[in-house]
């Protein structure tokens, strides 16, 4: 009889979680002998009796714990099946050295509600960074604004830089800012006023000259030959 460490795998079975899930898990157990007589005497075929109640051991510790708690907690599981293990054992003849979950397969529907539940987590992550960076953002803007208010030729600065951004890009809509928006319609309306002045000058000059056009034809017919002078009755 051999009394060195035998490496004994546990087939894949069936277990139900605490919570109702059904997984399939796998593990392996290693184990030595320590009394050669009592591993003879006390059982029969000891290494068929070990991967029995491993097995059964495997189920029922497994089976006392959630899905969740089966994921994060395999050290605590397999330790306590160790436990399990060397007492059921102990009277055999045999110290069981360690105990490993090897494989824990899920079922199909239930890796896509974790995708599922991973991906709402991780959105709901970045929607918190996010607004954390916007309440960050309105703190500065805050500041900004009270210093574009002390000083009102930076808040000019400011336009004529969007414009330069927006200028880069070469879009075809461009969004002024309001003030220049009022500087333009205060300009539009100064031309206005201006073209308005231009047109009520020009019909009362164009009056004298029309009179002087008519006096200097009067001449002209009273100097051509053959003109008669106008005689009294």
């Amino acid at each position: 009889m051999s009394l060195r460490i035998v490496t004994m795998p546990i087939e894949s079975q069936g277990i139900i979680t605490r919570d109702n899930v059904t997984i399939n898990v796998s593990a392996v157990a290693y184990f030595k002998i320590v009394d050669a007589v009592k591993s003879v005497i006390a059982i029969e075929n000891v290494a068929a009796a070990i991967n029995q109640i491993a097995q059964t051991t495997l189920r029922k510790v497994v089976g006392q714990h959630t899905l969740d708690e089966t994921l994060a907690e395999t050290d605590k599981i397999n330790l306590t099946i160790r436990q399990f293990l060397d007492v059921a054992t102990a009277d055999w003849g045999v110290l069981v050295t360690l105990v490993e979950l090897k494989d824990i397969q899920l079922p199909d529907s239930m890796k896509r509600a974790m995708a599922r539940q991973a991906e709402a987590e991780r959105e709901k992550r970045a929607k918190i960074i996010a607004a954390e960076g916007e309440a960050l953002a309105a703190d500065q803007l805050g500041v900004a604004a009270d210093i574009m208010m002390a000083h009102p030729v930076a808040l000019q600065l400011r336009n004529l830089q969007s414009l330069v951004e927006i200028g880069v890009d070469k879009n075809t809509t461009v969004v002024f800012p309001s003030p220049i928006m009022s500087t333009i319609e205060e300009l539009g309306s100064f031309m206005s006023r201006e073209r308005d002045a231009t047109n009520s000058v020009a019909p009362a000059s164009s009056v004298p000259a029309t009179t002087s056009r008519v006096k200097a034809r009067a001449r002209l017919t009273a100097d051509e030959p053959g003109a008669q002078e106008p005689t009294g009755s």
